[in-house]
């Protein structure tokens, strides 16, 4: 057994063990193992381990016994997902391939199960800042990584994800690290300590690199939108439009006339193969759901209705599973969205209530990247997704009940001023005075 075994070994316990000494720490392990996969990086029989499963059970065990969570919050995406979830077996059922299918089915399940473990066990704000963090610096590990070595390289290579990852494909490695941008800045702006957010500015450009260094022309247009966005909600705007263009200019440089070549056929689609192979796969599965439109393919349909991957969430989605998965899923995204936008407008002008924007744009500004950036990408199961969902959920759950708050403090105390004659006058009114 490697050095890296017993560290990657030792590493699974101590996450166990704090697991057991309190649950909701467990829901952040879950995530580190989600996305930085640590396990995946062993080199002998470390790496075969069921290790994320033995946690997932560990966490499963110590929720129930926990008396510390949450009812499960009454938001309507709770249900909608749920109901996904079980639609989901229903078109396995009447999938084109069962033999890739059922298997796909329990993949995706492995993936929506420990949500039920975040929705119950991070019940407080800075719970949730701490899962968010965690999220945030399990893919930045990577992300700082690989801008870093792209810089030495001079771009030389493409930059890929943690191996058995999601994300390990470079094009969904650049969209992952670009949703990990304003989380970020949502820490950055929650974090005090000066030297940790002078960190967390060279991490985000970095970050940057990073994704410029996938080559991937799809998470260019993601990068775009999820830059405006930023912009747009900072501010100081003249300051992030300066330091974007000082980065741009001296990333330019350093970027070969290949990596500008390829960037150059998003505008001469028609005559580049591989997107000339999406759009017929586009095509395709669109048809194929005009004639199914309540059970689609089913999982891993592609290899029967067309002839290569969907390369988009939005047409995995509806190919797969119908138009009725489709819409409550894309209703998933959408209200999500909006309800990012909404929230900061009822708490504006309240200073306890000042984290509420900090969140609900950084996250937003998230799921703009994974909206653009999946949309030439097949990842409409992905478990960062749904975190960026669940989060928005928690966000609003907890706002609204510290507005709550708020608002009946400052009743209590405008009360007494609402009745001229004062709180004892007010409460001796009805009694009767001898003469």
């Amino acid at each position: 057994m490697s050095l890296r075994d017993l560290a990657v070994l030792a590493f699974t316990l101590f996450c166990i063990a704090m697991a057991l000494r309190k649950a909701w720490w467990g829901v952040l392990a879950l995530a580190v193992f989600s996305y930085l996969n640590p396990h995946a990086y062993a080199w002998g029989p470390v790496r075969s381990l069921p290790l994320y499963q033995i946690l997932f059970l560990v966490v499963a065990f110590k929720a129930l016994m926990e008396t510390d969570k949450q009812p499960i919050p009454k938001d309507w995406r709770v249900p909608a997902f749920f109901f996904l979830w079980f639609y989901f077996f229903v078109t396995t059922l009447n999938s084109l391939i069962p033999s890739l299918a059922w298997p796909r089915l329990w993949f995706v399940s492995k993936i929506y199960l420990p949500f039920i473990f975040t929705l119950l066990l991070i019940n407080t704000r800075k719970k949730l800042f701490y899962l968010i963090a965690t999220i945030a610096a399990s893919i930045g590990v990577v992300a700082v990584k690989g801008g870093i070595f792209a810089l030495a390289t001079g771009f030389g290579y493409r930059i890929y994800g943690p191996p058995a990852t999601q994300f390990e494909e470079n094009n969904a490695f650049a969209v992952a690290v670009l949703i990990n941008v304003p989380l970020l800045i949502l820490c950055y702006r929650e974090i005090n300590n000066g030297w940790v957010k002078k960190g967390l500015l060279v991490a985000i450009g970095l970050h940057y690199v990073s994704a410029l260094a996938s080559w991937s022309r799809g998470a260019l247009l993601a990068m775009g939108a999820m830059t405006f966005i930023l912009i747009w909600n900072s501010k100081r705007r003249w300051i992030a439009v300066l330091a974007l263009v000082v980065g741009m200019v001296v990333v330019v440089q350093s970027l070969p006339e290949a990596w500008f070549q390829r960037m150059h056929t998003l505008g001469t689609y028609e005559q580049d193969a591989s997107a000339q192979g999406r759009l017929e796969a586009w095509k395709d599965g669109f048809h194929y759901a005009l004639r199914h439109p309540l059970t689609g393919a089913g999982f891993e349909g592609w290899r029967w209705v067309t002839r290569k991957d969907w390369h988009s969430s939005y047409v995995e989605m509806f190919s797969e599973h119908g138009f009725l998965a489709f819409g409550v899923w894309f209703s998933m995204l959408v209200g999500t969205f909006v309800s990012l936008s909404r929230l900061p407008k009822r708490t504006r002008g309240i200073s306890e209530l000042k984290w509420v924007e900090n969140y609900s744009y950084m996250v937003r500004a998230s799921l703009v990247a994974y909206m653009v950036g999946t949309a030439f990408l097949g990842l409409s199961y992905w478990d960062l997704l749904y975190h960026l969902i669940f989060i928005a959920v928690l966000i609003k759950k907890f706002a609204l009940e510290e507005l709550a708050r708020y608002e009946n403090k400052v009743h209590k105390r405008q009360a007494p001023l609402g009745d001229p004659r004062g709180p004892v006058s007010a409460g001796m009114h009805c009694m009767r005075v001898s003469p």
